[in-house]
């Protein structure tokens, strides 16, 4: 099952699982010990982000980009010209599967209540099938 929550809230061992940081940056003295594994791919770019939170670009077009960050091959693919990446897309593949054998949180710095982050937008990423 996927999950999110803030990475400041109370950790729940085995109804968390596998706890994720979904985060471009971990977070100024954030011990290791809240999160398992620090995914700085699966968070949205600075550029995105910053001008999310500046207010220039609403969150429905926020939506859109970041899902287009997730899928976006890029710079990697055009250097490979037989074996492409297509973005974080067996990162994500990897994360559905775990969901489907236990339990995995995706975690940012954001708090409970906030509904507009990244981490709802991923988690619904991963309830969907990834082509």
């Amino acid at each position: 099952m996927i999950r999110t929550k803030s990475v400041h809230s109370r950790i729940e061992g085995r109804k968390d699982g596998l706890r994720i940081l979904a985060t471009r940056f971990r977070g100024r003295g954030l011990p290791k010990s809240r999160y398992h594994v620090w995914m700085a791919n699966l968070g949205p770019s600075e550029r995105l982000l910053a001008s999310f939170k500046a207010g220039t670009i609403s969150w429905p077009e926020f939506s859109r980009r970041y899902r287009r960050e997730l899928y976006g091959s890029g710079q990697l693919d055009r250097s490979n010209k037989s074996i492409k990446n297509h973005g974080q897309k067996f990162t994500l593949r990897l994360i559905q599967e775990m969901g489907r054998r236990g339990n995995v949180t995706v975690m940012c710095h954001c708090g409970e209540d906030q509904k507009h982050c990244h981490r709802h937008l991923l988690a619904t990423v991963l309830t969907h099938r990834i082509g």
